[in-house]
């Protein structure tokens, strides 16, 4: 049992105090989505409705410090029943009904600090009141070792027994047999001990990362060939590239950018490295075969999933590569370089208000019933949405529970298409764990990373349907297939590139070769040239990408399931919007039931409840054909229309 494991703040999980929300990964090569708008906001003069309210959580620091002692006392009262859990089901729904208490106090208690961090990381006082909540659960979970050896210790066929017969347990039914189910990797007390004493340190690395790639990162400038000058920020980097039509600036900008990486490079490969012995250590302490077995055994997901999906979308790169050999063509550009991935084919001059954004995210999502839209509508009411962009806020977005209290969404809102996909996207995440908290007990409310993005993507696909019903302009539609396109690149074939090369860093840990910023390189190259092929010339700066990617450091084995849960959001839309209105209601209604779920079962047997089997190859093929029957209709329309000359 991991003590003080909260719930994710979407996309990433969370292991107090290491992991900080990260930005979400779309569209292209690139990893960040940060947006920057022409200016930013004064936090001060952001009316409160955009803005996060604390209060619910606590009403100041005051009731914060109170609440933190309060979960010390908790926390001590809890170790003294060490020897009492074989005294019979009563003792051990006590044990369970004590950690339920502590358990939401730490999600109120770690939750306050950490989105109060996330819209001003500049604010020491505020990363030091997180450093003392990360301390105690350290302390708490070293303390607590013992917790999981002697339930284990206790007959399966006695606790079995007290499960049947005392309804008390029901709730904990789950998270029991689980745990048995890991029995085999499971050390004894003084083992677990050390692995829980162990754990402040292996949070180091990833900590490290944080502040040096974004509170002592220094971004360079850059003069383009206007004669502006531009501080190439995640935020301001990435609008250069989705707007700025002079290619020779698209590649200075990137060469620069991806330079700042490379002055550090030997830095974040030792980091790196911190990350992965780390996870190389306790996956051979617990006697697994390597990290990624580790990594899958918690939520027992088959190693198959990830080696087929590996498989399928190495072999699947050809509607990649027809997609970058159409953008080529239609930008009129004789080389087309991975920069040139963000830069739309068409100008979009639309602009989408928070508020008229706001509101195509409530209708698009109509679909899923009248109780679901009134809960989505009380989310959007304000203060629980940290909208606009703000100096020394976190970049990107995502969504985090606070169990009893409800979900925060932190966006960089910028009044772009992007930006109300993103929205909807955040959203998804944020309506699952409403649902989850609603239907759910405590100790089986959160639901895993690996359903996790099934929710938001199909918000999103709900989004652009409705888009494409309402639209009748042709530009217009041909940016939402665009739209549509790059959704499938940035949440499919990258998340899969990423996840090759990872899971490659890790070989040469586990094979005691040497982790050097030319090995990363090379390695990240070499998938580059693979997903690609001859349709993009791969400049030889984006072997520094691996650098500037947090999910590496902060989630190990986090990012294939973007990849999975897009296969999953395929197959659940499609039987949501297709066939018979009797088989459509019923497949939304067995969606609602996952989002409804919680964490009460592993999440492939959730998945296949809902209608979806990842263990077949099919399923991600799907996306492949997906991809390339979209890319034919853009060749098809392309003629068309009228399009912006690129230099």
């Amino acid at each position: 049992m991991q003590w003080g494991a909260l719930a994710a703040p979407y996309c990433t999980p969370l292991k107090p105090p290491a992991a900080q929300p990260m930005p979400r990964f779309k569209p292209a090569i690139q990893a960040d989505t940060a947006e920057a708008p022409s200016a930013l906001r004064e936090r001060a003069s952001i009316a409160a409705e955009y803005k996060w309210d604390f209060t619910p959580i606590y009403a100041d620091w005051a009731a914060w410090e109170a609440s933190l002692g309060e979960l010390q006392r908790q926390m001590d009262a809890f170790i003294v029943r060490k020897g009492s859990l074989n005294q019979g089901s009563a003792s051990l729904l006590a044990a369970y009904q004590a950690l339920d208490e502590i358990g939401k106090l730490q999600y109120r208690v770690y939750r306050y600090t950490q989105l109060q961090h996330d819209v001003d990381t500049r604010d020491q006082t505020v990363a030091a009141h997180n450093q003392r909540v990360g301390a105690a659960f350290a302390r708490f979970e070293a303390a607590t070792a013992w917790f999981t050896p002697e339930l284990l210790a206790i007959p399966q066929a006695t606790v079995q027994q007290w499960l049947d017969e005392d309804a008390g347990l029901a709730p904990y039914r789950f998270p029991i047999l689980d745990a048995f189910r890991k029995q085999a990797h499971v050390l004894d007390e003084a083992g677990e001990r050390l692995l829980a004493l162990s754990a402040e340190l292996a949070s180091a690395p990833g900590e490290a990362y944080e502040a040096l790639s974004t509170t002592d990162i220094r971004f360079p400038s850059l003069t383009l060939a206007s004669g502006e000058a531009l501080t190439l920020s995640p935020g301001a980097y990435q609008a250069l590239l989705h707007k700025h039509r002079v290619q020779a600036d698209r590649g200075r900008a990137a060469a620069a950018h991806l330079g700042t990486y490379a002055a550090q490079g030997h830095t974040y490969a030792a980091l790196y490295r911190g990350v992965m012995q780390s996870g190389w250590f306790e996956a051979q302490a617990r006697g697994f075969a390597d990290t990624l077995d580790a990594a899958l055994h918690d939520h027992a997901i088959p190693r198959s999933v990830v080696e087929n999906l590996l498989h399928t979308t190495r072999n699947g790169v050809h509607a990649l590569q027809r997609y970058a050999r159409l953008r080529r063509k239609l930008l009129g550009l004789n080389e087309y370089h991975l920069y040139d991935a963000f830069l739309p084919i068409l100008e979009g001059s639309a602009s989408y208000g928070f508020e008229q954004a706001r509101e195509l995210a409530l209708a698009s999502a109509a679909p899923l019933g009248q109780a679901y839209g009134q809960r989505y509508r009380r989310f959007m009411a304000g203060g629980w949405i940290d909208v606009y962009e703000t100096e020394g806020k976190q970049s990107g977005a995502y969504s985090a529970g606070v169990y009893g209290v409800g979900p925060y969404q932190l966006l960089n809102y910028n009044d772009t298409l992007d930006s109300v996909f993103t929205l909807a996207h955040e959203g998804g995440h944020a309506m699952h764990t409403v649902l989850s908290h609603e239907h759910q007990p405590f100790a089986t409310s959160e639901y895993t990373i690996f359903v996790a993005e099934v929710a938001s993507t199909i918000n999103e696909r709900f989004l652009l349907e409705h888009l494409l019903a309402h639209s009748t302009d042709a530009n217009e539609r041909f940016l939402l297939l665009q739209h549509a396109v790059d959704e499938i690149v940035g949440t499919f074939y990258v998340q899969v590139l990423f996840a090759d090369f990872e899971r490659q860093a890790h070989q040469l840990v586990e094979r005691g070769q040497a982790v050097t910023e030319e090995a990363l390189g090379a390695i990240y190259l070499s998938l580059l040239r693979h997903y690609y092929g001859d349709a993009v010339q791969i400049d030889d700066f984006y072997r520094h990408t691996w650098a500037r990617i947090p999910h590496f450091y902060g989630s190990p084995y986090y990012v294939y399931q973007y990849a999975t849960c897009f296969a999953s959001s395929a197959v659940l839309f499609k039987a949501m919007t297709q066939g018979e209105p009797q088989a459509r209601e019923a497949a939304t209604q067995r969606y609602l039931e996952l989002l409804k779920s919680g964490g009460n079962d592993h999440p492939m047997e959730q998945l296949r409840k809902a209608g979806v089997d990842l263990g077949d190859p099919a399923t991600v093929q799907a996306v492949v054909a997906q991809m390339d029957e979209l890319v034919a209709r853009m060749e098809l329309e392309a003629e068309k229309l009228q399009r912006p000359q690129t230099r």
